[in-house]
């Protein structure tokens, strides 16, 4: 990994090192949607490389470029060297937001992340009157504008909203229903999208946790993971809900046997990226505090297939369907935490798996900016995916990740594709009702 040198992050040490193979240009999402050597690794971290000496100026042009990179980790994946070119845009982003600002509407997104109370309120507010502006799209569960919008096609799907989180719904604990013996005990970190759009993907967590008698506690003050922030280049943001879920999580942490979270991004980020951010920012008492609580953070589905008997209950009194599945890698499951064997053990066991030519494949999602400013780029990285899936003839596509799965359901719908998209746990906890 590169170091730092003072307040600096030290990008010419990453472009020194790269012997310029081009192994990570064909696995590259943005390469693959938009053939240029600027917008491919290599040449993101040579330009990164003549920024740090002074040789390359820090514009709109410049801007544009590292703003244009998925964060999807394929090239680290394929790189001889590992070098971590996710990691030096990701840094320089930072950089972007100090000279040039952050956009009006991720600034009020990023305060409502941090801000739980408000964001309640919010999303109570926009479930309802969401009518009024959007109509329902039933086959993929989203919403589609009526008319016009900022940043909003009418043909665009965006995600439907709950009348009450996650958070709001369930208590704090939910004791097993069978105390013969000591149950283990397991934190919910839920995720935003999950808390506050995709409520089955928590209702399915808690059905599962039930079925296996295990202790449940849903910690209240948990706030957003940080990763929008992170992405975006908003350091001051990330580096406030993180310090306060550590500390949050501090206080409980020893008295529970893992944190499961059923999402791919906010795992990686709580699991990996909160020690790379303190670690890039010369804090290393804060680096050691997340490395501490990472010990018990989990996939969900690679926790439960591999601490849990689930995969045996569901052979043995699960339902079996005749209904088939593909399954979609998530980036930061795959690649960041070389999760993809676990939902599949799970699901393989009531459902029918087809493989997808490519399940490695980036789906396109690439954070905040690419959703709103450049999402033309993430409509030509869904369509090969929305190809694939309709290929398999699947019903459902799964992909542990809510943040695939507005990318997906965008470009399946866009496609007209009927397979729907299901996180794993709905469709396991589908299996285990009677």
């Amino acid at each position: 990994m590169p170091k730092k040198t003072e307040d600096i992050f030290n990008f010419s040490e990453t472009s020194d090192a790269c012997i310029k193979c081009g192994k990570c240009i064909p696995v590259c999402t943005i390469h693959q949607i938009n053939p240029d050597e600027t917008t491919s690794p290599r040449g993101f971290i040579d330009l990164l490389g003549a920024y740090e000496k002074g040789d390359l100026e820090l514009n709109k042009n410049t801007k544009n470029i590292f703003e244009s990179c998925f964060l999807c980790t394929n090239c680290v994946d394929v790189c001889p060297n590992s070098l971590p070119t996710d990691m030096v845009i990701e840094e320089v982003r930072a950089d972007i937001a100090k000279k040039f600002g952050i956009a009006w509407f991720k600034r009020i997104a990023f305060y409502l992340l941090e801000h739980r109370k408000v964001m309640d309120v919010v999303m109570k507010f926009g479930f309802m009157f969401k009518t009024c502006a959007f109509k329902a799209d039933e086959e993929q569960g989203g919403l589609l504008a009526r008319f016009r919008m900022p940043m909003v096609k009418k043909s665009r799907l965006i995600p439907s909203m709950m009348k009450t989180s996650f958070l709001n719904t369930y208590p704090e604990n939910i004791p097993a229903a069978k105390q013969e013996e000591k149950p283990l005990r397991v934190a919910i970190f839920i995720g935003c999208l999950a808390n506050y759009n995709y409520g089955g993907i928590g209702d399915a967590l808690v059905e599962i946790l039930k079925e296996l008698n295990i202790d449940i506690f849903i910690p209240k003050e948990q706030l957003c993971c940080g990763a929008p922030a992170y992405f975006t280049g908003a350091e001051d943001s990330v580096e406030r809900m993180t310090k306060a879920n550590i500390e949050y999580f501090e206080r409980f942490m020893d008295e529970c046997d893992a944190m499961l979270i059923p999402e791919a991004t906010c795992s990686a980020m709580v699991k990996h990226d909160w020690q790379v951010f303190f670690k890039n920012h010369d804090m290393p008492q804060w680096e050691a505090r997340a490395k501490a609580v990472a010990k018990k953070i989990h996939m969900a589905t690679e926790w439960l297939d591999n601490h849990t008997k689930l995969q045996q209950i569901l052979k043995d009194k699960g339902q079996k369907f005749d209904e088939v599945v593909t399954y979609h890698d998530p980036c930061h499951a795959r690649k960041v935490q070389g999760i993809y064997q676990e939902p599949r053990n799970l699901l393989a066991t009531s459902y029918t798996m087809v493989e997808m030519s490519d399940p490695n494949r980036c789906c396109g999602f690439g954070g905040v900016t690419m959703q709103t400013e450049k999402f033309h780029f993430a409509e030509a990285a869904g369509k090969p995916k929305a190809a694939m899936i309709e290929e398999t003839k699947a019903t459902y596509v799964s992909a542990e990740c809510s943040a695939c799965r507005v990318q997906l359901s965008q470009a399946l719908n866009h496609a007209a594709v009927k397979t729907v998209f299901k996180n794993p746990l709905e469709l396991i906890a589908k299996a285990l009702k009677s």
